[in-house]
């Protein structure tokens, strides 16, 4: 990749947002920190192109108070594009994240975070791991995910607000909860998938905040079900917006031989039916960034 393209990695659009104090306790570090091939040259491209900015003060001593809100660029949610996606849902805040549940695939639609520089810096910080995922109390019985499900599957319980990106022992656990969990194929998850994972985080480190948003997606006629119940995605995906900067997407395909692909902020609303980031302006959203994959 020439610099060229390093410079079409997040164009220059910002979103109109409302400044907002978030007060937040933070997020850790996975332990895997494997950095893929090309990736450290990227990174350093992006931090000398960018300026480094941080709307958030960061509260590292006492419980956090936040809304939902504070985890969506400009406090807004992602739109459901596809009206199809919107039958059984149901919102649910976290201390770390927020998420729209589908009560359809038994799934999150999608979760959002806002990491900061002091976020990454308390995630890395935190050295354990809890572990216990979870059921969700908070969802209907017939509508929620089970730990049942996923026994025998061959799949992982693939996280979409990583445990890696938790600070706080609370907020950890609350990453286990399968809200925030989708089947996900094993060497994904376990290598490409944290290794995007770990990028991001870097990437905030060095830029000061990222508004992330991550979710399956189904496509397809052939889709499966674990224990006639929880529905396994095609694809999985994640996107991120860098405040003044711009954004961009990861598209993954969810088994074997794993395909990877990145892509405009339009062109994921058009293949998942979702988008991340509504108060985006329409230019910024064609811009495909040169982030680096992670095969």
């Amino acid at each position: 990749m020439d610099t060229g393209d390093a410079g079409r990695m997040i164009g220059g659009h910002s979103l109109t947002r409302a400044r907002v104090r978030h007060d937040r306790r933070c997020m850790y570090a996975t332990k895997l920190n494997v950095e893929p091939k090309g990736a450290r040259v990227v990174l350093g491209m992006v931090a000398a192109l960018l300026t480094a900015t941080s709307a958030c003060s960061v509260e590292t001593t006492a419980p956090a108070v936040r809304t939902c809100t504070s985890f969506y660029a400009a406090d807004t949610t992602p739109t459901l594009i596809n009206p199809k996606l919107a039958a059984s849902t149901r919102p649910l805040c976290f201390r770390a994240f927020a998420l729209l549940h589908s009560g359809v695939t038994r799934t999150p639609l999608y979760v959002a975070e806002h990491l900061t520089r002091a976020s990454v810096e308390a995630a890395r910080a935190l050295d354990t791991r809890d572990n216990r995922f979870h059921s969700e109390d908070r969802l209907p019985q017939a509508e929620r995910g089970e730990l049942a499900d996923y026994r025998g599957s061959g799949l992982d319980r693939g996280h979409m607000a990583p445990s890696g990106d938790m600070g706080d022992p609370q907020d950890d656990y609350e990453s286990f909860s399968l809200a925030n969990i989708v089947p996900q194929d094993g060497p994904l998850n376990r290598n490409g998938w944290a290794d995007l994972e770990s990028y991001v985080r870097d990437l905030t480190a060095k830029l000061g905040e990222t508004y992330v948003v991550t979710g399956p997606a189904f496509t397809g006629a052939n889709l499966k079900r674990l224990n006639g119940r929880v529905l396994v995605p095609s694809h999985v995906w994640k996107a991120i917006y860098v405040p003044g900067q711009g954004a961009g997407a990861w598209v993954v395909s969810n088994g074997p031989n794993a395909t990877w692909e990145v892509v405009s902020i339009a062109t994921l609303t058009a293949r998942t039916g979702i988008d991340p980031f509504p108060t985006l302006d329409a230019a910024a959203k064609t811009k495909v960034p040169a982030f680096p994959t992670f095969d």
